[in-house]
């Protein structure tokens, strides 16, 4: 039953831990389905070089690199949310400062992802507009 309180009212709107939790999940399928991409295009060696050079040469696309970027950042983004997750599994007494992990995963996250957007967006800048 949802309880009623001045601070969140009659619906449950999530705080960090539902959020963190919803994006280690999304993060997670985005790299395993990455990595099923990845078995195929390898895979098509066998098909001969040039059926392995048409489909490669989609990745210089621009909506490729963005997805590209997006990769990187799921794998950022995963990688710190489990070493948090590590954290507050080897250390209980962390659990009660789940807010501050959450935060703080977020914040190395931006700090890391400024350079790689930085430069990866700039290639992709200099792809479509020369």
């Amino acid at each position: 039953m949802v309880r009623r309180t001045k601070e969140y009212g009659s619906l449950y709107r999530g705080r960090e831990g539902q959020w963190t939790w919803l994006a280690h999940r999304v993060t997670g399928v985005g790299v395993l389905l990455f990595l099923f991409a990845h078995i195929v295009d390898t895979a098509l060696v066998g098909w001969g070089p040039d059926t392995y050079n048409r489909v490669i040469a989609i990745y210089h696309n621009p909506i490729v690199e963005l997805m590209e970027l997006g990769l990187v950042a799921a794998v950022i983004f995963h990688a710190l949310n489990g070493v948090r997750i590590m954290i507050i599994d080897f250390w209980p007494q962390t659990a009660t400062r789940h807010r501050v992990l959450s935060w703080g995963t977020l914040a190395l996250f931006v700090a890391a992802m400024a350079p790689i957007t930085y430069l990866m967006g700039r290639r992709i800048l200099e792809g479509i507009f020369g």
